[in-house]
């Protein structure tokens, strides 16, 4: 794949969305819910009430070897069968396809690789109010992880779909392809820098029993695979973990953007503080999950100055000569640490005020 020149991105403690909102109707999503909140880098809505665009459903068609039933009822199944009649086949037409499109990026607008509206309502909403749009500097959209897609389902033996060579490559190759058709779509239609977060919340479970085999470079060639097939149209690639993992594999990676709940753990992660140091020294960017979404109670008791004060608390602990805190905002974008999808909505509308909030009052105290 040709690699294109990104766009020039900065993040300047701008805030934005993580992904999901409780919201049924994908343009009440973006008019009166992001736009309000995040107008400079509005995203592309997930609406979990649509079974489609549930998270281990979002990207799985086009896959060989992912098997989907019932969807629309609470019988819902996604597992992986190699050993299907036809397999084979798919399997070619896959790769082949897949070639195609690592030879010309363009041609990923029509192929495999795009996201049907029915499991992505959000991005054609987004994409038809691209044109109308003042504000924006940059889009974002967002992936289910290939950690996530492959442990996440499994084979007809229940096991993880990560310990199939075959249902491996397939899995990330196609999130690859379809992370870069979102990402070349967008740009399309916007003409804007493209963010697109890669959401790994499987990673939270490295170090248990059920993943202890799993190799830490392993993961990391996955994502960067992804990561890469973003560079090379153009995009920005970020990882969102919405727990504590093992940092260091995403510091270490490819990607641009690291997106983790600051609110929740950033006392893991500051114990990697000068891998973060290296990461920074990059110019690279933080999203900085600092209004919490976990949790009913803390959401109501935060404030904009109380999540202000934490996040001078926080950054405070990277400083150090020629890195002050307006520095470390520059590299920072204010988010939730998680999406808002399954919150009632009037705590979620307080996440996305807050976040805009928190946001207005960094950039008002430390400008760029």
């Amino acid at each position: 794949m040709t690699t294109t020149t990104q766009t020039p991105f900065h993040a300047n403690g701008l805030p934005l969305l993580i992904g999901s909102l409780p919201v049924n109707d994908p343009q009440t999503a973006i008019k009166e819910w992001i736009l309000t909140s995040t107008p400079e880098i509005p995203i592309w809505p997930q609406l979990p009430a649509n079974p489609y665009e549930h998270m281990l459903h979002q990207f799985a068609e086009g896959l060989p070897g992912v098997v989907e039933e019932a969807i629309e009822t609470p019988e819902s199944r996604i597992y992986y069968d190699t050993e299907a009649p036809g397999f084979d086949e798919a399997q070619l037409a896959f790769y082949e396809e897949y070639l195609q499109v690592m030879e010309d990026p363009e041609l990923l607008l029509t192929s495999r690789f795009a996201v049907s509206r029915k499991r992505a309502q959000g991005i054609y909403s987004l994409a038809d109010m691209a044109a109308s749009l003042t504000d924006p500097i940059a889009v974002k959209g967002q992936i289910t992880g290939p950690f996530t897609m492959l442990t996440g389902v499994h084979d007809r033996q229940d096991r993880l779909g990560y310990y199939n060579e075959t249902t491996r490559d397939i899995v990330v190759k196609g999130l690859a392809m379809k992370a870069a058709w979102q990402a070349l779509f967008l740009h399309r239609q916007s003409r804007l820098p493209v963010l697109i977060f890669i959401d790994e919340p499987a990673l939270a479970g490295l170090g248990s029993s059920a993943f202890i085999s799993i190799a830490a470079d392993d993961i990391r060639t996955d994502i960067n695979e992804v990561a890469a097939a973003l560079h090379s149209v153009g995009a920005l690639a970020g990882v969102h973990v919405c727990a504590n993992t093992e940092w260091d594999i995403l510091l270490g990676s490819d990607i641009d953007i690291l997106s983790f709940d600051a609110y929740g753990y950033f006392d893991r992660l500051i114990l990697l503080n000068q891998q973060l140091h290296a990461y920074l020294d990059q110019g690279k960017i933080l999203a900085w999950g600092i209004v919490p979404t976990s949790d009913h109670e803390a959401i109501e008791k935060e404030s904009c100055a109380s999540l202000v004060a934490l996040w001078e608390k926080q950054a405070v602990e990277l400083v150090r000569p020629g890195r002050d805190l307006a520095a470390i905002l520059r590299q920072t974008l204010i988010t939730p640490s998680c999406g808002t999808g399954s919150l009632p909505p009037a705590l979620a509308r307080k996440v996305l005020d807050l976040t805009r909030d928190v946001s207005h009052t960094l950039r008002n105290k430390y400008p760029a």
